[in-house]
């Protein structure tokens, strides 16, 4: 997979934007503040339909500009795709070569990305929702209708949240409806546990053979699913999804709010035996992050028969020498690369080939 062009207009910082990213490795020098994490959150925004900074779709939209686009030329192994999104007020569209798509979610997968940034030491030492975030990004885009059962999940999730809080106020009376939410609920929230166990499982084998790559085999590396309610048997999940529900309708009730489901799952990364959130140090936190990241790369490959476009936002400067190398070595010669930097004292380019180095200064890019 290869990003040959992109374009953009009216967006961030960029009103009109034209770029050749033909090389392997696309290195955007510049000072802090002049559009380089803008240019990586665009190549995101078209993989993703949004935006990994933010969740209000109006900040992308320039400075008195009504809309804002992206457009993109994308080399795929069956052919050059074309892709185009659109942001404005009224909402998102996406078009796949000229053709409009009913669903968002049917957009995503035409381009995959895996983002590295320094907040994504996050996933290991941050809250389970920046964990949950990461899960759905990735599994999003390499299985087909996982964002489209995530959204009717969180539909059901709303509407029964709302029903809860009448039922507290009307001191319990009129549950008849809570059976009708609860067998919806759990038929979406089985679907997303199991693409996430499945997932969880793919990733672990890669991490734990990459972790153990960078520290020279001293660690070893387990990526663990924590799901809101134990199960063993896949084939009765709904059953005991169901079960849970009945067990804690009580609380639930009180409380307002849904207790049991895949809004509630985390994940753990423990190494040699012991939890990295708690327990690791900064430097391990940092290894167990590359190392995620880097199994996201070969899970992606995996999965579509391709390599993903590898977007690192000023990350190389947070890495010591070893852990840059490792992450040179695994992408050079086979993954296209976008990198932001301010300094090139900060990476090591005798290790890079094939990179085309970009100056960025007050939303103007020159080669």
């Amino acid at each position: 997979m290869f990003l040959n062009r992109i374009a953009l207009r009216n967006y961030r910082n960029y009103n009109e934007l034209e770029l050749d990213t033909s090389s392997g490795v696309n290195l955007f020098l510049g000072p802090n503040a002049q559009g380089k994490t803008n240019l990586l959150e665009a190549i995101f925004a078209l993989a993703l339909t949004k935006s990994h900074r933010t969740s209000k779709d109006k900040e992308l939209i320039g400075w008195e500009s009504s809309e804002a686009h992206i457009h993109g030329v994308v080399d795929k192994q069956y052919g050059a795709v074309k892709l185009d999104l659109m942001f404005s007020a009224q909402g998102k569209k996406a078009k796949i070569n000229g053709l409009e798509q009913r669903r968002l979610s049917d957009f995503v997968g035409s381009l995959n990305v895996v983002m590295f940034a320094p907040e994504d030491l996050e996933i290991v030492k941050g809250t389970p929702g920046v964990r949950r975030r990461f899960l759905d990004m990735e599994i999003g885009q390499v299985q087909p209708g996982y964002l489209h059962t995530l959204q009717q999940y969180s539909k059901v999730l709303v509407q029964r949240n709302n029903y809860l809080k009448t039922l507290w106020s009307s001191g319990g009376d009129k549950q008849g409806l809570l059976e009708v939410w609860n067998v919806q609920l759990a038929e979406f929230g089985v679907k997303i546990i199991k693409k996430r166990k499945y997932f969880i499982q793919k990733l672990q084998q890669w991490a734990q053979q990459i972790h153990a790559g960078i520290t020279a085999g001293t660690e070893q590396l387990t990526v663990a699913y924590k799901p809101s309610f134990d199960f063993e048997d896949e084939s009765v999940l709904f059953d005991h999804f169901m079960l849970k529900l009945s067990q804690v309708k009580e609380q639930e009730i009180r409380r307002g709010t849904t207790l049991v489901g895949p809004h509630r799952d985390d994940l753990a990364f423990f190494i040699n035996g012991k939890e990295a959130q708690t327990f690791g140090s900064q430097g391990q936190q940092r290894t167990t992050a590359l190392s995620l990241k880097l199994a996201e790369i070969e899970l992606i490959r995996e999965e579509i028969g391709e390599y993903p476009l590898l977007l690192l936002d000023d990350v190389l400067s947070e890495l010591d020498r070893n852990r840059q190398t490792q992450l040179i070595e695994t992408f050079q010669s086979k993954v296209q690369t976008f990198i932001t930097t301010t300094g090139l004292e900060s990476v090591d380019l005798g290790k890079l080939q094939d990179a085309g180095i970009y100056h960025v200064l007050d939303g103007r890019v020159t080669r």
